[in-house]
């Protein structure tokens, strides 16, 4: 160990001396050359000279094996396509699975529909037939009878009536059934709208007034009622025409009444004008009717 230190220290020298002949631009003898450096002779020169080097997985132990390199990771999987994902064919099968299951339940409601419809036609006609062929019990024949007497009298009562050319007498006459005359639980008799049920009814009358010389009298339109029990006449509504026409011109003037009144059973309403000449007796431009409210 010593030998070493005093060959270090020779050589620390000889590489002094030298130094300032290289610095200064003298020059040496060459036959004083530097000798080598000696290697080191003990395991802890050699730690000095060259520091152990140790990895930094976790193995710094160096009496210790070091467990072996992993191997290298294999590729990851590829990405799925979300596009498709894997219960998107069992949803649609599931769908089109529930979707048929309601068609089917659909289609067997109007089957079952349709063959009870059929089958209460069947038992409609079949009873028909049995009622024309047998005699019916008068109890049964009696109820019919009133469910029909029932139908009549809960349809609405009206009646509308349109202009008459045939008149012969006042009050005026009306047309019940031609055209757009009709009559429903009202009857049309001695003239006038007769009542059959008391209540609230809306009563209305038109008349077109016309004639090719114009006169000063006055036209009169008049609405009445009369009843059995009654002898006199009750006006219900009234119109009267003054300068409805000037100089020799044609002219033509419409008269229109309307109202709601109560009416009783047996009461008769009747239209009266003071000149049945004067009338336009087509059924657009004279009329007469009610509705029971």
């Amino acid at each position: 160990m010593q030998v070493s230190k005093t060959k270090a220290g020779s050589s620390a020298r000889a590489q002094a001396g030298a130094a300032p002949a290289a610095f200064g631009g003298r020059t040496e003898d060459h036959s004083k050359r530097a000798q080598p450096m000696p290697l080191p002779a003990t395991p802890q020169d050699l730690n000095y000279l060259y520091p152990q080097i140790f990895w930094v997985d976790g193995c710094s132990n160096a009496s210790t094996p070091c467990p072996p390199a992993p191997s290298v990771a294999p590729f990851p999987p590829p990405v799925p396509d979300r596009r498709r994902k894997p219960g998107n064919r069992e949803r649609r099968s599931v769908g089109f699975l529930v979707t048929s299951l309601l068609i089917l339940l659909a289609l067997t409601g109007v089957g079952l529909s349709m063959f009870q419809i059929f089958h209460l036609e069947k038992e409609l006609a079949e009873l028909r037939e049995s009622t024309a062929t047998e005699h019916v019990p008068p109890a049964l024949e009696k109820l019919i009878g009133e469910k029909e007497q029932l139908l009549k009298t809960e349809a609405r009562k009206a009646a509308h009536l349109t202009g008459n050319p045939a008149q012969h007498n006042l009050p005026l006459e009306w047309e019940p059934v031609s055209g757009y005359a009709f009559t429903s639980g009202i009857q049309y008799r001695d003239q006038g709208l007769v009542i059959n049920e008391t209540g609230l009814y809306f009563v209305y009358s038109n008349v077109l007034f016309r004639d090719s010389i114009c006169s000063s009298q006055v036209l009169t339109h008049i609405v009445y009622k009369k009843n059995p029990i009654s002898p006199n006449n009750h006006v219900l509504m009234e119109d009267k025409l003054i300068n409805y026409c000037t100089g020799l011109k044609k002219w033509a003037r419409k008269s229109y009444l309307g109202a709601i009144f109560k009416l009783g059973k047996m009461d008769s309403l009747h239209v009266n004008v003071s000149k049945v000449a004067l009338v336009n007796f087509e059924e657009s431009k004279t009329f007469f009717g009610l509705f029971k409210l």
